[in-house]
């Protein structure tokens, strides 16, 4: 029988900056969507390290690894209902060789602890209608509840362009 694997969640720094950058361009591979350039993984990381961060990330280290093998980014949001902050699971990852190992339940137990011992009265993510495995995890082994009356809507550049150029015509 082998030993259990020691999972290590750190956040996101500079030394592990290209790192985390491979491993949204696994995501982009896995979900079929094309991956970010140069310029977007520059953002990214400017975007979680930089003065003003917008995003938090964390990565997860198996049995003292040098590179990571999964990632979570985190933002806050708002809930005026419940008058709360909301902690959005933007992304969970991890390389398809370390799933089925605890890293997966090991970054959503980590978002759910960050979210309680920092207030906040929810923690929302999506998932792909596709992914049928990941919505297992959610839905059976962690008791997440699928909105089901609630739509998601998104706007581009692109579309955001439209209506400004639209409005100001």
């Amino acid at each position: 029988m082998s030993a259990a694997l020691q999972i290590e969640l750190r956040p996101l720094t500079r030394e592990h900056a290209p790192a985390f950058c491979q491993l949204v361009i696994a995501l982009a591979e896995f979900e079929k969507l094309p991956p970010p350039d140069e310029a977007a993984q520059a953002r990214l990381v400017e975007d979680a390290l930089g003065a003003k961060p917008r995003i938090e990330v964390w990565l997860a280290f198996v049995n003292e690894d040098a590179a990571p093998c999964g990632y979570m980014i985190l933002v806050e949001t708002y809930s005026s209902f419940l008058a709360l902050p909301t902690l959005y699971l933007e992304d969970l990852f991890v390389l398809p060789e370390r799933r089925k190992a605890g890293v997966g339940g090991a970054l959503l137990k980590k978002v759910v602890s960050l979210a309680h011992e920092r207030g906040c009265g929810r923690v929302e993510w999506t998932a792909l209608d596709w992914n049928v495995n990941a919505q297992q995890v959610y839905e059976q082994r962690i008791g997440a509840k699928r909105m089901s009356e609630w739509l998601l809507y998104r706007m581009t550049r692109a579309d955001m362009q439209r209506l400004i150029d639209h409005d100001a015509s």
